[in-house]
C-alpha cells in the first residue's frame, strides 16, 4: 500500500504516501513541530500532507501525532512489511536511538524528559504527548532512546530523524527468501 488517509472530523486530515520522495506539506499551527515533521518525512521518504485545525497548542500536538499514526497504521500492518525496526541516527551532538513494532499493543518507552524545555514558544514536552498519540494511531510499541545530547533542538531533530528512518523501515517489505 503506498498510501493512507485519515480525517477525523474537520480537525485533522493526513495523507503520507511511505513509498515517496520525502516531500512534506505540513501545517499543525505549531512552525516547530511543522519542521520536525518534515524532517521525519525527508528522512522517512514519506510524501507526507498534514493539517491540523487551529485550536490549544497541546490539542494540535496531539491531533498531528494521532492523525499521522493512524495513517501510518495500515502501511505497517501490510502482510509484506517488516512491521520493526531500530536505528540510531544523529543530529551535531545529539545521537538518538528509535525502536519500533507494529504490536497492536501501542506504548512508549523513553528516557528522553524535555519538560523544562521551551522550544518554539512551547513550554512542557511536547514531544512526549506527540510521540504516545503517535503511537496510538500507529499502534506500535515504541522505544526512544537519547544516547547524546545536550542542545534541544539537536535532540528533536535526532529523534524525529530517527524515527523518520525506522517508520520507513518498518513499513518497507520485507527481504524475499531465495
Amino acid at each position: 500500500m503506498a498510501a493512507a488517509e485519515e480525517r477525523g472530523g474537520d480537525r485533522t486530515g493526513v495523507r503520507v504516501a511511505v513509498f515517496g520522495t520525502g516531500d512534506a506539506n505540513v501545517s499543525s499551527g505549531l512552525p516547530v513541530l511543522d519542521h520536525l515533521l518534515a524532517l521525519l518525512a525527508r528522512h522517512a521518504s514519506f510524501d507526507l500532507a498534514l493539517e491540523v485545525a487551529a485550536g490549544a497548542s497541546v490539542d494540535e500536538v496531539a491531533g498531528a501525532g494521532r492523525a499521522l499514526g493512524s495513517g501510518l497504521a495500515g502501511p505497517l500492518r501490510m502482510p509484506e512489511a517488516r512491521g520493526l525496526a531500530s536505528v540510531t541516527v544523529p543530529a551535531d551532538e545529539a545521537l538518538a536511538n528509535v525502536t519500533l513494532e507494529a504490536s497492536d499493543r501501542p506504548r512508549v518507552f523513553s528516557n528522553v524528559d524535555l519538560s523544562a524545555a521551551h522550544v518554539g514558544g512551547l513550554a512542557g514536552d511536547f514531544v512526549s504527548r506527540f510521540l504516545h498519540e503517535l503511537a496510538e494511531g500507529a499502534g506500535i510499541t515504541l522505544h526512544v532512546r537519547l544516547i547524546e545530547g545536550e542542545e534541544t533542538q539537536h535532540v528533536l531533530e535526532a529523534i524525529f530523524k530517527a524515527l523518520g528512518v525506522a517508520l520507513a523501515q518498518a513499513a518497507r517489505p520485507q527481504p524475499k527468501e531465495h
